[in-house]
C-alpha cells in the first residue's frame, strides 16, 4: 500500500513562509521525480515545483524566486519551502512521486494540504 503524508501547511500572513513535508512509504511507482501540486477554487491543479532524483527542478513561473525544493531521498521524502507567500498561493497542496514526463508527473498522490496566505 503506498502512502504519502504530507504536513506543514496552515494559515500564514501575507509575506511568511511555511515548509511543506513529505513522506513517502509502500509500494512506489517510481521516484525519479517528486514535486508539488496544487488547486485552487475554480482552478485547474497545477506542478508548482518538481524534482528528480539527479536534482534538476522545475518551478512555475509565478513561485520563481520564492519557492525550493528539495528532497531527501534516503527518507524517501521532499520539501517545498514557501517564502514572500502571497494570498493568491491559497491552494490545496499536493504531493506527487512517479516519472516526470513532458511536465506531469505520473505516479502516487497524496491526499492534499491546505496552504491559506491571508492578506
Amino acid at each position: 500500500q503506498v502512502q504519502l503524508v504530507e504536513s506543514g501547511g496552515g494559515l500564514v500572513q501575507a509575506g511568511g513562509s511555511l515548509r511543506l513535508s513529505c513522506a513517502a512509504s509502500g509500494s512506489i511507482f517510481s521516484m525519479d521525480a517528486m514535486g508539488w501540486y496544487r488547486q485552487a477554487p475554480e482552478n485547474e491543479r497545477e506542478l508548482v515545483a518538481s524534482i528528480t532524483r539527479s536534482g534538476t527542478t522545475t518551478f512555475v513561473d509565478s513561485v520563481k524566486g520564492r519557492f525550493t525544493i528539495s528532497r531527501d531521498n534516503a527518507k524517501n521524502s521532499v520539501y517545498l519551502q514557501m517564502n514572500n507567500l502571497k494570498p493568491e498561493d491559497t491552494a490545496v497542496y499536493y504531493c506527487a512521486v512517479g516519472r516526470l514526463v513532458a511536465g506531469t508527473i505520473f505516479g502516487n498522490w497524496g491526499q492534499g494540504i491546505q496552504v491559506t496566505v491571508s492578506s
